[in-house]
């Protein structure tokens, strides 16, 4: 047993850090409900417009490995000040844009945020999935993601305070209050943040000066051979399955009240609370069932083989029925996320938090795949056509989780065997 594994109470630190996934979740349900609208007040095409979440998830690919940098050096605890920070700066920054009818200004804020989003997801991620046992890290990953679509799902509720989400195109003078609101929350958040004692922590093998366990040592010698986090392969098959997990993700909670307009489909804006909800199901399965009555793993494998089931019902049945295996996707990738990142960040001892940096940048995804499936709505003309981008995603998932996150890890797992 290690010195994460002993009976030590996180229970605090755990929903300080849960409060942060919503707020991770609030912020992208923000920026995904402004596309359509953006869309109508800068005659936008629908590629353009995805241009917001490009800009959002962009920063994870600049500032993604820094951000394991900047943790390794001032903590996870301070690294999740300063994301709140740029959060803070970012989302002031939505008021001149919406005053000065600025789309690239709206980008820039996008961006900025991106960046606060990029350090917390950093800092947040891997300290939930070393904080206690490994083999349940899922169930405390699934618990987060539940917050983290709350969050999502608040996002139109809050915004609904001030503008009228049922019409087709909206003021953008009315986003001035809600952002005031919302920038300050986020400057409270972060001294919140700094008050509150959050406990620096540590993955088998990462701190070489405390060999408390055989695990340890023999993570200890594993890496000795290694020069840099780019010598893991099953790291890095999990940092492409995270990027297109991130998109296919953002596509399916971004996209139906797209999907609903343009086919003609009444009450556009409650489909996506049909995926969150779909999500958060899953969330809950995992956090009931994870690891007593099925392992991490083997939740991996289910949520793969469903997500192929899906996607393609997706877009092969009626629009009006297809719209709902779109949110049943939702249920489909609950529980890919969290047993991608106890796999994934296994065995890099020393390099833990430069893996789990690149683990964020895969985040990108969500930039790119959006951006895609736009382009091949304008070009298809079709929107539910669009959405076959999904389906070589989940076949991926079931190779990680067959062969994928064993990749490289030959040695280390026969002398666990023996």
């Amino acid at each position: 047993m290690n010195h994460l594994q002993k009976k030590v109470n996180y229970t605090f630190a755990l929903s300080v850090v849960g409060l942060l996934f919503f707020v991770i979740g609030f912020a992208l349900g923000i920026n995904g409900l402004l596309i359509p609208y953006l869309q109508k007040a800068f005659s936008l095409s629908s590629a353009e417009s995805y241009l917001v979440l490009t800009s959002t998830f962009g920063a994870f690919v600049l500032f993604g490995y820094p951000a394991g940098i900047l943790i390794k050096h001032i903590g996870y605890k301070k690294s999740m000040v300063t994301a709140f920070l740029f959060f803070a700066i970012g989302l002031y920054l939505f008021i001149p844009s919406a005053k000065n009818e600025s789309f690239v200004l709206f980008l820039i804020a996008s961006f900025i945020s991106g960046v606060g989003n990029t350090v917390l997801q950093a800092a947040v991620n891997p300290y939930v999935t070393i904080c206690g046992p490994i083999e349940s890290a899922t169930r405390r990953i699934s618990i987060m993601g539940i917050l983290n679509k709350s969050g999502w799902a608040v996002a139109p509720v809050f915004l609904a305070l001030f503008m009228d989400l049922s019409q087709s195109t909206v003021q953008l003078s009315e986003m001035y209050l809600p952002f005031y609101i919302i920038a300050g929350v986020f400057v409270l958040l972060g001294i919140f943040t700094y008050i509150v004692p959050l406990p620096e922590i540590a993955a088998a093998g990462e701190d070489e000066t405390q060999m408390d366990s055989a695990e340890s040592a023999e993570i200890v010698k594993f890496v000795a051979g290694k020069k840099n986090v780019f010598q893991f392969p099953h790291l890095l098959l999990g940092v492409l399955l995270l990027f297109l997990y991130v998109g296919v993700e953002t596509i399916t909670l971004a996209t139906p009240v797209d999907f609903a307009n343009t086919t003609g489909l009444n009450n556009p804006q409650i489909y996506p609370a049909y995926t969150v909800v779909a999500q958060v199901l899953g969330y809950l399965l995992g956090a009931i069932l994870i690891p007593k009555a099925i392992s991490q793993h083997r939740a991996l494998i289910f949520c793969a083989a469903s997500g192929v089931v899906f996607s393609l019902l997706a877009v092969l049945v009626p629009v009006h029925i297809a719209i709902y295996f779109v949110a049943l996707m939702g249920f489909s990738n609950s529980l890919i996320w969290g047993p991608v990142w106890p796999l994934a960040i296994s065995y890099l001892g020393k390099y833990t938090k430069s893996g789990a940096s690149l683990l964020v940048t895969a985040i990108v995804g969500g930039a790119v795949l959006p951006l895609v499936f736009g382009w091949l709505k304008d070009f298809l003309g079709d929107i539910q056509q669009a959405y076959w981008i999904c389906v070589p995603f989940y076949i991926y998932v079931l190779y990680y989780a067959f062969r994928g996150y064993k990749t490289g890890l030959k040695e280390i797992l026969n002398n666990k065997m023996k």
